[in-house]
């Protein structure tokens, strides 16, 4: 198996700006970019969005995010419904339009799967393919996410 490159997770640090920007015309910050350490987890927030790859990929993206953003961004969206299954299903969009934009990159040889979405921990939470992850620090007006890219090249 192949790590991906430092160009290939810039994939993903484009995808953040463009969702953000267009969807609410104002771009993400990225705060950090950097490989996970050691046993350390990923900062995970309160909903969770996971994209498992296939194909000549392998692994899962993850979109994390807490739920002060996840309503800040529902408001922008004019939705008035900012319930727990709205947060859900808004994180579930994001990590699924990162990973399209991933696969528009990438091509057919990485094929996606539907989101699934959680609340606070999971068992789904820990690292697939990589000992190290890429972790992407986001900060959306003054609110905390991150994106969790676990994914190497067959």
């Amino acid at each position: 198996m192949a790590d991906i490159t430092e160009q290939e997770i810039q994939v993903f640090v484009g995808a953040v700006n463009r969702y953000f920007e267009q969807m609410t015309g104002e771009k993400a910050k990225i705060q950090a970019s950097f490989l996970a350490e050691g046993e350390i987890l990923p900062p995970i927030y309160d909903f969770t969005g996971l994209i498992n790859v296939g194909g000549q990929y392998q692994g899962c993206i993850y979109f994390s995010a807490s739920k002060i953003l996840l309503m800040r961004l529902l408001l922008a969206l004019h939705e008035p419904r900012q319930n727990d299954l709205h947060m859900l299903d808004a994180v579930g969009e994001i990590a699924n339009t990162l990973a399209g934009n991933a696969r528009e990159y990438f091509g057919e040889a990485m094929t996606i799967s539907v989101p699934i979405t959680f609340q606070g921990a999971s068992d789904l939470l820990k690292s697939a393919v990589r000992k190290r992850p890429y972790i992407i620090m986001i900060k959306w007006k003054q609110y905390e996410a991150s994106v969790i890219v676990d994914v190497v090249r067959k």
